[in-house]
């Protein structure tokens, strides 16, 4: 052998793993996890980061409010819904209190992968429907739908949503609202316990 070989071995093997190391960090940069078997290689990998939905498709930075029209997951939300949203931010506002939209309209696209996304977390579809539903009923990418924050916001819209006709629909997600205008006389319906209990989902 060589003396040499080593070195002419060694080469490779230190740019792969430099090439996944780059790799690693550019997947944890974009928050991308691989949900599932098949995306593995690393042009998997790639299509995943390059092919990530954006603002076109409902992503938004922190801090968007319902006021916020330059964004789709706002500008897109049923327009009742969204006028009832800005109603009671503005009287929420006068109280020291401001409404964000972690989430509201989405694209068929980004449902379908978040959906992805719970079944890799949660272990199983059956666990991830609690949480997820997918594009074909979810009130997200109907633009029915808006997931909203801080807690004090939710803690507000819990004690006053109702007279906007706003409601909690699910116990599990304390964020997640949609407009019920019968609620402004007799109140918000029950809650389902998460999303697998509401017949819509069926």
């Amino acid at each position: 052998m060589s003396p040499h070989t080593p070195a002419r071995t060694g080469v490779p093997r230190a740019r792969r793993l430099v090439v996944a190391v780059v790799i690693a960090a550019i997947v944890a940069a974009a928050g991308i996890r691989l949900v599932s078997s098949s995306a593995t290689s690393l042009g998997d990998v790639l299509g995943e980061i390059l092919d990530a939905p954006g603002e076109a498709d409902g992503v938004v930075p922190d801090g968007v409010t319902v006021f916020d029209d330059e964004f789709p997951a706002v500008a897109r939300l049923d327009p009742d819904l969204l006028g009832a949203l800005r109603r009671a931010a503005a009287d929420a506002a006068a109280q020291g209190v401001e409404l964000h939209v972690n989430s509201g309209w989405r694209s068929a696209r980004y449902q379908e992968q978040l959906l992805r996304h719970a079944v890799f977390e949660y272990g199983s579809p059956q666990e991830a429907a609690r949480w997820v539903a997918p594009a074909d009923k979810s009130a997200h990418v109907s633009g029915d739908a808006v997931d909203l924050g801080p807690v004090e916001a939710t803690g507000w819209l819990s004690q006053h949503g109702a007279g906007y006709g706003l409601c909690q629909i699910y116990g599990n997600e304390s964020w997640h609202y949609e407009l019920r205008p019968e609620a402004a006389r007799r109140g918000c319906p029950p809650m389902y316990a998460d999303p697998t209990h509401d017949p819509r989902m069926r």
